[in-house]
Formats: structure tokens, sequence, C-alpha cells
């Protein structure tokens, strides 16, 4: 036995493991726990639980203190049929939580209680990485639109979501201030191609190429439109922060509000 072996047999021989060895942080959300999985697992489509038939179940690590005997042990758990699965994957000994989980997601792919998800017949990604990305970044009422609504919320804003600013054009903006004229529209990093963490595709490049190009000539075109209209346009990335972006908002609405 190696010596970094020894040391992490009788990490906890004497002494209880820290709650920040095992414990979730206070107040983690569910899209946080997700995310949290995703990072140790190496992407969403490595969470991938084979239930046959073409069929897969996303999978996440319980880490479990048994005081007893000092150790934090690790299980595979994920539904199937409406219920739930569970799979004792080992023993971890890392001093955080993100470095349990870690070791917990690369013991369970060694023993084969999970694999990468496959692309299913016809999907347009081109990989199960790149559809996981497209995944978690198209629709409405997503995540960052959840917490931006909540924050005008907050500060005593009314809204409508996902309308159109004018009747007659087929536009939907994700908040609108129907009295102020002010249409707010969240955009996704992935469709609508963010300076900041846009990563263009190494497969079929020129598809995806024409496929971000052609949103972002609609977003001008809608930007154009709407404020031809006599609408005022406000745009944010999916990473800004929220609240830095209801205070913009905010401004803005007050400001056209007393002006009408």
């Amino acid at each position: 036995m190696t010596e970094a072996a020894h040391d992490r047999q009788r990490r906890w021989k004497d002494r209880m493991p820290p709650d920040r060895a095992w414990k979730p942080r206070v107040g983690m959300t569910r899209e946080s726990r997700a995310a949290e999985q995703d990072r140790a697992a190496g992407g969403r489509h490595t969470r991938a639980v084979d239930v046959g038939g073409g069929r897969y179940a996303r999978a996440s690590i319980a880490l479990r203190l048994y005081r007893s005997t000092r150790r934090i042990r690790a299980y595979l758990r994920w539904s199937q049929e409406g219920e739930t699965r569970e799979q004792y994957v080992g023993e971890v000994d890392a001093a955080t939580r993100a470095a349990n989980l870690r070791q917990a997601w690369s013991m369970a792919r060694t023993a084969g209680y999970v694999t990468t998800e496959s692309l299913p017949s016809g999907s347009w990604a081109s990989s199960p990485a790149s559809r996981a990305v497209m995944s978690a970044n198209k629709g409405r009422d997503t995540k960052p639109e959840r917490l931006l609504r909540s924050a005008l919320h907050r500060k005593g804003l009314r809204y409508r979501v996902s309308a159109r600013p004018v009747a007659d054009v087929r536009r939907t903006a994700d908040v609108v201030f129907t009295k102020a004229r002010v249409a707010v529209f969240v955009d996704g990093c992935f469709w609508h191609g963010c300076p900041e963490h846009y990563r263009p595709a190494t497969k079929r490049a020129e598809f995806w190429q024409g496929k971000i190009e052609g949103n972002q000539t609609r977003d001008a075109e809608t930007t154009a439109t709407l404020e031809e209209r006599g609408w005022e346009v406000i745009r944010f990335w999916a990473h800004e922060d929220p609240m830095e972006a209801a205070e913009r908002v905010s401004q803005v609405v007050r400001e056209r509000s007393e002006g009408t």
C-alpha cells in the first residue's frame, strides 16, 4: 500500500468527517443541485443509467455519513418506472463534498453503473454533450428568466410573461411592460451567440454557424421593429446578474411610465 493510500485509509480514524466533506450547501435549489452533479460527473450526458429500450434515466450521487464507522458512503440514485432505485458505489474520502462527488462518479463509471447517453435518432446535435448544452439553453421559462422575474416582482413591478409587445407582430418578449412599452429579452448564451460563452461547434460547423447567425439577425430585426413602434427593447444575456438586470429594467420602466 502506498503512503497516500494509507493516509486516505486512516483519514477519519480518530475524528468525524467535517460537514463540508459530504453535506450540501444550505439553501441549494433543485437547479443548483443538478448543476453540482453535472460538474462532478463531467457533464449531464455522462449521468445516464441505461434502463433498456434505448432509454436512459438521469442519475445523481448521494453522500451519507455513517457515524459509527466515520465513513462517507456514496450511492447512485435514479428514477425508473416511477420508483427510486439505488446502487451502492463505495466509500469516498476527500476533504470536500465536490471532490467526493467527483470521486464517486469516477467509481460509478468504472464499475459500469453509468454510461454516456446516446443521441436519439434525428437529433441535430453533434454529440451528447452539445445536446445537453442546447437543451439547457433553449425554450421559454428558463432559470435566468425566472430569476429576473422574481427580482422584478420584489421591486414592486408587474408585467406580462412571454407575450407579444405588439399584437400584429409575431415576436414574443420574455417580459413585457405594456403601459411603459418596455420589452425585455433574456438571450441564451448558446442559441444567441454570446461573445463571452459561445463556442463555435467543431462538427457541422457551417450548419451551426448559420443557425446562430440566423438567430442574431432575427434578434436585430425584432429590436428594430419594436423600436419603430415606440417600444424600448432591453436585452440581457442569460449569464448576467439578475439583480443588476432588474435594477436597469426598473429604472427604464419608471422613467417611461412617468413620461407617459
